[in-house]
């Protein structure tokens, strides 16, 4: 664990470093292919870094913070574009946060009374999200026997509160720090009324905000020189979704380090297609035809919890988060209490999270039988088209289709195991 440490101290005086090269560059490079090749070379330092790290907290916030959002906020502030960019210039004190913590300062024309009134309904929702999360926990030791969706939801709602909590504590940090209102990360993602309203004004708005200005609205530009001005926005929504699919691979990789199966960036390539439909939709029927908001609430909430069961949590799950969230987490109160470092591989997990396990397991045997399905049906087909032309007899295609069926068998036991 010392060496954990360690790495995560070198990672993140790296990372400092090379940001405080970025401010100073921002100040004698003007905006443009000049001071992006100035910039160019922090960009693959920060996607090394969390390859030093196997903590599941300590390498997933150092990609998310460092490797994606700040890249990216450099490679915007490079021509004078994202929340580094400001006129007059920002201070050394306010950029170092905003480059690296998912953080943007509250406009002072958006702060009003109903801002306001939303931060105080937070926060007294906020009891009410630790008692539900406290219930779920106990109720882990029993998903492998409750309907899938329902457990997909209980691992929505863990991955929601988790994210939350953490960047709620960051912008805490943030706001001692620098002394400015922050804008919210959430916006209630559970009331969202389509999957268009889900993504772009309720669900992690800060990389919303980054990939509007990174992605969208280049790709706009792009498109339309190509494409009518009424739908350019499809293509590029479309474009956003899938480099959105692309970083969600890469942290699952960083923290799995497992072949990627791609399943992650199909989840957010049909939720780019859904938002593009949706788009062209209300282009051409207009407010004609609208749904109660009860019914959009609950159809928008079914959609997402589907699909996340379907492609999202299967290759989550494969490199079991739970389990090491919890021994992570024990590890920091077993430091608190005892002052001294403990790694999480010797502890055991009070809880019974095994059962987090088994949706990626049965995932694993249904698409190891539909392959190996397939697989028999192609063969056992292509057994009969050689027998009927070589004329050999049925024993020898009987045992041929046995011997292929056995190699299949010992084909997805290795898989499983």
């Amino acid at each position: 664990m010392e060496g954990e440490i360690w790495n995560v101290i070198v990672d993140w005086c790296i990372a400092l470093a090379c940001i405080l090269y970025c401010y100073i560059v921002g100040k004698f490079i003007e905006q443009g292919t000049t001071r992006f090749l100035a910039l160019f070379p922090v960009i693959p330092l920060f996607f090394y870094l969390p390859l030093n790290l196997t903590s599941m907290f300590l390498c997933s916030l150092t990609f998310f913070f460092m490797s994606w959002l700040a890249s990216f906020k450099i490679i915007l502030f490079a021509f004078d574009l994202g929340p580094l960019a400001s006129n007059p210039p920002l201070p050394l004190s306010h950029f170092i946060p905003i480059a690296c913590l998912p953080i943007k300062i509250l406009n002072t024309s958006s702060r009003d009374q109903e801002n306001s009134k939303t931060t105080q309904k937070s926060a007294k929702d906020y009891v009410t999200r630790v008692v539900i999360f406290a219930i779920t926990i106990k109720l882990f030791g029993y998903l492998d026997y409750v309907h899938p969706l329902f457990a997909t939801s209980i691992y929505a709602y863990y991955v929601f509160f988790t994210l939350e909590l953490l960047l709620a504590l960051t912008a805490f940090m943030a706001r001692t720090l620098v002394g400015v209102e922050l804008e919210p990360q959430f916006n209630q993602p559970q009331n969202a009324t389509s999957v268009q309203n889900f993504w772009g004004k309720r669900w992690n708005l800060m990389v919303s905000s980054i990939l509007r200005t990174m992605v969208y609205l280049p790709s706009r530009r792009l498109f339309g020189h190509v494409i009518p001005q009424k739908w350019v926005s499809v293509p590029a929504v479309f474009s956003t979704f899938v480099v959105s699919g692309i970083m969600h691979q890469l942290i699952f990789y960083y923290l799995g380090r497992l072949t990627p199966t791609w399943e992650v960036t199909w989840f957010f390539v049909i939720h780019g297609a859904c938002v593009g439909t949706e788009i062209v939709i209300k282009k051409t029927i207009g407010q004609r035809v609208k749904l109660p908001h009860t019914a959009s609430r609950v159809l928008t909430l079914g959609f997402v919890i589907l699909t996340c069961s379907w492609l999202f949590f299967p290759p989550f799950l494969r490199f079991n988060p739970f389990v090491k969230a919890c021994k992570e987490v024990m590890a920091f109160v077993e430091f608190c209490k005892h002052g001294h470092l403990v790694s999480p591989n010797e502890l055991v997990c009070p809880y019974n999270l095994e059962g987090s396990c088994m949706i990626q397991v049965r995932h694993v045997l249904k698409q190891v039988a539909v392959t190996r399905r397939v697989a028999a049906r192609a063969f056992t087909k292509a057994k009969l088209v050689l027998c009927q032309s070589i004329g050999m007899n049925c024993l020898k295609q009987y045992v041929g289709v046995l011997i292929i069926d056995k190699l299949l068998s010992l084909k997805s036991q290795s898989l499983i195991n």
